[in-house]
């Protein structure tokens, strides 16, 4: 019995010393951060309270303490608080940049197989009634594949003239499929090309001006694709004058997915525009800040 008891109190007292330690380190932590303005109040506040129930000994030691470890060794541990938040913060931009590698990959996966899928398709209905057509596709698939394949396995992130080159390779496609339906420029400086730009942004705003712009136009029309320098900030700009955008609707998943991703990389400073121009058609416009890639 007596033993029994024995082990109650020591387990009361391991309890209260842990719920001490908390609170003392809690109460460390606040004296750390907290600024010299609100301590002072607080000070006066424990003062006044201490004067008016007869226990102001107990105060003025409360204030001596505090001040004695904000002085000695706040400065310390705020760095240390701050260094820590610091970490977790680096280590959520990790965490994010991370995810925004596996949805790029998911997206991957979800436009690769479909658009070679029809390509394949085409080509196969091809050999049997235009061979020539058939084996010039073939080619642009392999020149395609040749583009996509090493920036779907480089982690570093692609240039523009990567992209632009992965562009014209699956606009050719598009080209031999749509023929007199589909019209194409590019107008890309030179000293652009080798900037850096994410990859598979530039594909899927093509992709939606011909899905969504001049698939549906009986015509077809034309894609316009030209890349600019204004003020520090690099605009790639996809035009086509096809039936137009429904400035109301909501973006579809590549374009969601877009505006996700300039957002990781670049939080405010970059922005997916959209914009139904006068004469017709659409206009999307990626503005992200203009860098050059260090050269070893």
């Amino acid at each position: 019995m007596q033993a029994s008891q024995l082990n109650k109190i020591m387990d009361f007292l391991r309890d209260t010393l842990s719920e001490a330690r908390v609170l003392w380190w809690s109460f460390f932590d606040w004296l750390a951060l907290v600024e010299w303005r609100q301590l002072y109040i607080t000070w006066f506040l424990v003062f006044s309270f201490g004067v008016m129930l007869k226990v102001a000994e107990p105060a003025v030691w409360f204030v001596l303490l505090s001040f004695g470890v904000k002085v000695l060794a706040g400065g310390k541990r705020k760095a240390e608080l701050v260094a820590k938040d610091a970490t977790a913060q680096a280590d959520v931009a990790t965490l994010e940049r991370r995810l925004l590698e596996a949805q790029l990959a998911t997206l991957q996966a979800q436009v690769e197989p479909h658009f070679l899928f029809n390509t394949l398709a085409l080509i196969g209905q091809l050999i049997e009634t235009d061979p020539p057509q058939a084996a010039k596709i073939h080619q642009h698939l392999i020149e395609y594949l040749r583009s996509t394949l090493p920036q779907m396995r480089a982690s570093g992130g692609g240039t523009l003239g990567r992209q632009v080159q992965l562009s014209r390779a699956y606009l050719a496609i598009m080209q031999a499929r749509m023929k007199e339906r589909l019209e194409v420029s590019f107008d890309v400086p030179d000293y652009l090309e080798h900037a850096p730009f994410p990859p598979m942004m530039l594909q899927i705003l093509i992709e939606n001006s011909i899905k969504h712009g001049l698939e549906p136009k009986i015509e077809g029309g034309r894609i316009d694709i030209k890349a600019s320098l204004i003020n520090g900030t690099m605009q790639v700009d996809v035009r086509d004058n096809g039936v137009g955008f429904n400035m109301h609707a909501d973006d579809g998943v590549g374009l969601a997915n877009i505006r996700e991703r300039l957002r990781l990389l670049y939080d405010h400073r970059a922005e997916l525009v959209i914009e139904a121009p006068p004469e017709g058609g659409a206009l999307a416009s990626i503005r992200i800040p203009y860098t050059t890639l260090e050269k070893h």
